[in-house]
């Protein structure tokens, strides 16, 4: 029985794997062709569908038991990626256009095709080539920045069209004896990658150096 749960476990992660890998491709090849024939105010229209798909579908890595990453890693980052693409270019239609989405969507889904190859290659044949162990751990470096930088800057250039939609907020006086403000929580969520950030790449820079190293020995 346990080799059965087994052998359905690895299935599961194999399709998922390979079904984000076509996802994220989906997505970089959607951006680099709008980006190529209609310019970058077209792009988020074009991507939406596959965005919205690919990142959402990301919400199964924290289901503990079934996938490999630490869950203190993947919620923050699955975390804040889900507010950007709902709670904010979703939501906020003014910020579609502007050019830090296309840094934003390269950055995401680069990582992204690189990353879910690699597992799932891992997955369906038990090892993967040492070139994309190297991409899966090194381009980080560099996307994970650009990234990192695309989503605060997203969240700014949000704050003025959240204070003013007034958009997810609850104001008091109501049954429940509660308020919210989107537009405090926002600059809140802002505020959250000033230590974040430098921790995330931190454990990224360990993470890097354990597998390399392993590989090397192996």
């Amino acid at each position: 029985m346990a080799g059965f749960f087994s052998l359905l476990r690895r299935l599961y992660l194999t399709a998922y794997n390979f079904t984000l890998f076509v996802g994220w491709f989906q997505v970089l090849f959607t951006v680099l062709k709008t980006l190529k024939e209609s310019g970058h105010e077209n792009v988020y229209h074009a991507a939406e569908k596959p965005l919205l798909f690919a990142q959402t579908a990301a919400v199964l890595e924290n289901d503990e038991g079934l996938v490999r990453s630490p869950v203190t890693a993947t919620v923050p980052q699955i975390g804040s990626r889900l507010f950007l693409v709902w709670g904010i270019l979703w939501s906020f239609p003014e910020t579609r256009t502007h050019l830090l989405v296309i840094s934003l969507l390269i950055s995401w889904s680069i990582t992204e095709i690189i990353r879910y190859l690699f597992f799932g290659l891992k997955e369906a044949f038990g090892s993967a080539p040492s070139w994309l162990l190297w991409l899966r751990y090194s381009t980080f470096l560099v996307l994970y920045l650009t990234g990192i930088s695309s989503e605060v800057g997203l969240i700014y250039i949000a704050l003025p069209f959240i204070k003013a939609s007034d958009k997810y907020c609850i104001r008091m006086p109501n049954k429940w004896n509660f308020s919210f403000d989107y537009y405090c929580a926002a600059i809140a969520i802002m505020g959250i990658y000033v230590p974040g950030s430098p921790h995330m790449y931190t454990y990224m820079l360990a993470q890097r150096k354990r597998a390399l190293s392993k590989s090397k020995k192996d």
